[in-house]
């Protein structure tokens, strides 16, 4: 598999991830170790758990899987903090809570250190220099490689960046940006992949398959064993199945059958292949769904498919989002 550049550093992680968020719950340790496999033998290097994954039970299986399977070596592990369990405050930035969940992971992970941390979220109650401050620790204590953030809108993410280039100390620089990115969720594109672009942060696309829908599973029923029909998780996939989601998803498996491919592999190309994205992250059930998507590698769009993509998905950018430049 080909291998990127994380954002302006040095480090190279796989330009497909394999996502956890299931590991632990719905994913059991023999369905993780052949997905790990499956990955790892089709030059996957790029890991991406939570220490909130399962209740940390993600964290934990990974662990228990690392040198049994994979060479540690061999993997590019990426974990976050600063999600909690407390309906008043969902998220902690503080330094002195941020760095104890580092150790927690890494302790879950039996590791010494993870390649890359990340901010879970962006936390309004701890000032953003305390919240940063922890990255620079983490990362000058040997306990992570490289650091990054999530779900950080475009002025948390140009702030943070700013303030993280700024000399003075020891800074590590936001190698990664986190964010949910697709056919289906084309808001990223306004401000965050513009100042991701600008200050060298590398994306990593979550749900880059439209939290399922984009595979085409949902066109004509929500299947038994899907998240869709999961009282946890439908919640999450009913608001890209509307309208304007059908119309998205019909163009995507047009796209497929002229291609001799898949729904799923036309999607994931589409997001993989766009300026500043680095690793789609991907999640899967079972080794073969995974193997299905990891296929990707060989398939480039042609040109006149991905803009008939980028035209039928084209979200709406008006004041102050245009390029005032162009007009």
């Amino acid at each position: 598999m080909e291998q990127r550049h994380l954002g302006r550093t040095g480090l190279r992680v796989s330009r497909i991830g394999l996502g956890t968020l299931t590991w632990g719950r719905d994913t059991d340790e023999h369905d993780a170790a052949d997905q790990l496999k499956v990955f790892w033998e089709a030059g996957g290097t790029l890991i991406d758990t939570a220490d909130v994954y399962g209740g940390g039970e993600a964290e934990y299986l990974l662990g228990q899987l690392v040198e049994r399977l994979v060479p540690r070596r061999d993997l590019v592990i990426a974990t976050k903090a600063g999600s909690v369990p407390d309906p008043d405050r969902r998220f902690d930035g503080s330094r002195g809570h941020l760095l104890a969940a580092l150790d927690a992971s890494l302790a879950r992970l039996g590791t010494d250190y993870v390649d890359l941390w990340q901010l879970h979220a962006y936390d309004p109650g701890t000032p953003l220099e305390e919240t940063l401050q922890a990255l620079d620790i983490a990362v000058s204590s040997g306990r992570a490689r490289y650091v990054g953030v999530s779900n950080f809108c475009g002025w948390q993410l140009a702030k943070a960046a700013t303030w993280q280039l700024a000399p003075g100390g020891i800074r590590a620089r936001l190698a990664s940006t986190q964010m949910e990115y697709s056919l289906l969720q084309r808001g990223v594109e306004r401000e965050v992949l513009p100042a991701a672009l600008d200050l060298g942060v590398g994306l990593l696309p979550s749900s880059p398959l439209g939290r399922g829908v984009l595979t085409g599973k949902y066109r004509h029923a929500t299947p038994a064993d899907s998240r869709g029909a999961s009282e946890q998780l439908a919640p999450f996939v009913e608001p890209y199945l509307d309208e304007a989601g059908t119309r998205i998803v019909d163009a995507v498996t047009t796209a497929a059958d002229g291609l001799a491919t898949t729904p799923l592999q036309v999607a994931l190309a589409w997001v993989r292949d766009r300026p500043g994205v680095v690793a789609p992250i991907v999640g899967a059930r079972n080794a073969q769904q995974l193997a299905a998507a990891l296929s990707v590698e060989s398939l480039s769009l042609p040109d006149e498919i991905r803009r008939a993509l980028d035209d039928v998905s084209a979200p709406v950018h008006r004041y102050p989002d245009q390029d005032w430049s162009t007009l």
